[in-house]
């Protein structure tokens, strides 16, 4: 618990190393990474500890940054996915996110405190580009977990949270493409000029590596920060409620044990509570890596819906996983192929290789 003594902190910690090393509770895995997964002891090095998604770097150093300025651990991710949250180049987080089928951009957030098990979260959030403020906001100044729609907005109004149009150029017009090429039965028509290739090698690009951004983050002593932040599925159905404001399947936390948090598709993981039973599965002694692949196994086994599965039987679709450990530890999986996550701490913000459950398409 958050106020053990140090040296039972530091036990535990020491257990949970030694189990994952034994290969306690570990599952026998597909592509299971070869040879020792990264490490780096926060706590002996005396610096902090940042996993993110790949489009994270941002984030992950200015987390590093506000924790080697003594910040806690919520400080930190928040205000490192602020930074993309009002990146209006990232069309899949906050401010220039693509909007929803009706043009409208809806966000959603969430955050989780390792120390206090407390969470907030938002969702179907307008005009605000910071809906991780907000989540945070719902944590700290209300009895509740998750706001939704106006009653989320006219919340983050009373507490002062700036308020914008989230709809950019670049967005309007690749959601108005979108719209013009939907259907040759309705009355939307697309100009006589070919289609704008800038605009589609953007969203195929973004499609493929980003979509939605996490990051946690584990403090010196032994505290952790995760929050996960997205403007959402593109062209969704209006009111859609994704992974990424759901404690337990977007994001978890645990100061007894480490952080997970997720990208991609967010209904595999709304199903699966994915990143709660990768945490459970790194108390039980599995690493990050082991955890992560046992979490895309688990949503492999239950998707059972003929149109999710390709001609090998396996899921079509990604989803991609993020985790640390409070001894350290980090790693990564994903369902289809190898993919990337970001790490920082005392070598500095990197990427690193994840391994896939799948071989990629």
């Amino acid at each position: 618990m958050s106020d053990e003594a140090p040296s039972a902190a530091s036990s535990r910690r020491s257990f949970l190393k030694q189990a994952a090393l034994a290969g306690a509770g570990a599952a026998a895995l597909p592509q299971a990474a070869s040879g020792e997964p990264p490490s780096f002891d926060a706590g002996a090095n005396g610096g902090p500890l940042v996993v993110a998604s790949d489009n994270g770097a941002p984030a992950a150093e200015q987390a590093l940054t506000v924790m080697a300025n003594d910040g806690e651990a919520l400080d930190a991710v928040i205000e490192g996915v602020n930074i993309v949250e009002r990146d209006p180049d990232d069309i899949t987080v906050g401010y220039g996110g693509i909007p929803n089928a009706d043009g409208t951009v809806q966000l959603e957030a969430g955050v989780v405190e390792g120390k206090t098990h407390r969470a907030g979260a938002v969702a179907v959030l307008e005009d605000i580009p910071v809906p991780s403020q907000v989540a945070r906001l719902v944590m700290e100044r209300t009895d509740h977990v998750r706001l939704v729609g106006q009653g989320a907005k006219t919340f983050a109004q009373m507490h002062g949270v700036e308020t914008q149009d989230l709809l950019t150029e670049q967005a309007r017009r690749i959601w108005v493409e979108w719209k013009e090429n939907l259907s040759q039965e309705d009355n939307y028509l697309p100009p006589d000029s070919l289609k704008d290739p800038a605009l589609g090698a953007k969203v195929r690009e973004v499609q493929r590596h980003y979509g939605t951004i996490h990051c946690s983050a584990l403090t010196p002593d032994g505290n952790i920060g995760s929050v996960t932040t997205t403007s959402g599925l593109f062209y969704k159905i209006p009111g859609r409620v994704a992974d990424t404001s759901v404690v337990g399947a977007g994001l978890y936390a645990d100061n007894d044990v480490g952080a997970a948090g997720s990208t991609g598709r967010g209904e595999a993981n709304l199903k699966n509570l994915s990143s709660y039973l990768i945490v459970e599965r790194m108390r039980d002694g599995d690493t990050p890596e082991e955890a992560c692949l046992f979490a895309c196994r688990r949503i492999a086994e239950n998707t059972q819906v003929p149109r999710l599965r390709n001609d090998r039987n396996e899921p079509n679709f990604n989803v991609r996983f993020y985790a640390l450990r409070t001894d350290g530890q980090f790693g990564g999986a994903q369902m289809r192929g190898p993919g990337q996550m970001i790490v920082g701490d005392a070598e500095g913000v990197r990427r690193v290789d994840i391994p896939g459950l799948f071989d990629d398409e």
